[in-house]
């Protein structure tokens, strides 16, 4: 990479300026000469790779710095370049690979102490293996961090499509659920009356095909405005909902309280949407074809919706997902969403806060 190649020449431009100090004020068993100098630069131009071939720049970094140190110069900055090589090797290359060639390393920086006038013998040891010990301690750390940092990332954004892929799901779902719906009980009375009298079959046909076009319509939108987030339907087309259960034989009686027209959050205006969608579609499905009542109440600090209509005989469990999705798309929204019978009627009653986030 440029940077660390860049960072490799300042590396040794500063590498070289303090050996030089070091060499001013000790009083190494060798002066430093051009080939100590060599040494110190090659050191640090092995960092130009240090992650692209972490290994290769440990492996050069050792070998200069103990035959650096071998030959009696003092102590200096290249220590500084083998520990950030061994930090590197821990950080970016396989770890088993890396923990080798550090262990590997640690015998030929050690060889000075005993060899070197002045030697220090054992004594030294210790501070030589913190020379490894160290960098590559803190060079592992980091790589789990980055490790588990890289994960809780995945995880997000699987969490993310998952989310879309969940909401896209119940958007389909309420729109051709909604449309199939009532294009079947179109074609239930279209059946019904073609033998006996086929001209009154024309009504229902011509109410299948504006329902097959609205609910295209309306999936064509929702696909359209998936990409920008911004929900394709709300309340205000209420009128054209409650227009297709008409068609479809179903009267519905619509009560308000509070000002209709005012501008709700989008995600709760599209969430009462679906919710009075999928309330009628399920009384599309499993009422005896009388009416039904909606209520909505419009509040300072929600929106209420009731859904009722009345039952024959006893109500068997659905086997589809739509209250299930209703439930779930409203208390994402820190509503709470009821559904079941009550007495000889079936009631769903939505409550959606108009606080809640979009």
């Amino acid at each position: 990479m440029r940077a660390d190649l860049v960072l490799a020449v300042l590396l040794a431009v500063t590498a070289v300026v303090g050996s030089r100090g070091a060499a001013e004020v000790s009083h190494p068993a060798a002066p430093l000469d051009p080939a100590g100098y060599a040494l110190v630069v090659v050191a640090a131009l092995a960092l130009a790779v240090r992650r692209r071939k972490p290994l290769v720049a440990l492996v050069v970094a050792a070998l200069c710095t103990a035959g650096y140190l071998a030959m009696g110069y003092p102590y200096g900055p290249i220590l500084a370049l083998m520990m950030f090589a061994v930090y590197s090797a821990a950080r970016h290359a396989p770890l088993r690979a890396a923990l080798w060639c550090a262990v590997a390393a640690l015998p030929l920086l050690v060889i000075h102490l005993f060899t070197s006038e002045g030697r220090l013998g054992w004594l030294g040891v210790v501070p030589v293996i913190a020379w490894v010990v160290v960098p590559a301690t803190v060079g592992y750390g980091l790589r789990l961090r980055s490790a588990a940092a890289r994960q809780a990332r995945a995880e997000t954004i699987r969490r993310s499509v998952d989310d879309e892929r969940l909401r896209i799901s119940q958007e389909v779902h309420d729109i051709v659920g909604h449309g199939l719906a009532a294009i079947k009980m179109q074609a239930d009375v279209a059946l019904h009356v073609m033998a006996r009298n086929p001209g009154h079959a024309r009504p229902a046909l011509e109410a299948i095909s504006r329902s097959s076009q609205q609910a295209l319509d309306e999936l064509r939108s929702t696909l359209a405005t998936t990409r920008d987030g911004t929900p394709a339907a709300g309340l205000g087309g209420l009128d054209q909902l409650l227009r297709r259960m008409v068609d479809a034989g179903v009267d519905v009686h619509l009560h308000t309280d509070g000002e209709r027209d005012r501008v709700l959050p989008p995600a709760v205006d599209l969430a009462a949407y679906r919710v009075v969608q999928e309330s009628l579609t399920n009384v599309l499905r499993h009422g005896d074809g009388g009416p039904a009542d909606l209520t909505i109440r419009y509040r300072p600090d929600s929106v209420t919706i009731s859904v009722v209509n009345p039952l024959t005989g006893t109500p068997r469990p659905g086997t589809g997902s739509g209250i299930t999705g209703m439930r779930a798309r409203v208390e994402a929204l820190g509503g709470q969403v009821t559904a079941g019978p009550v007495e000889r009627r079936f009631e769903v009653s939505a409550r959606l806060p108009l606080g809640a986030p979009a």
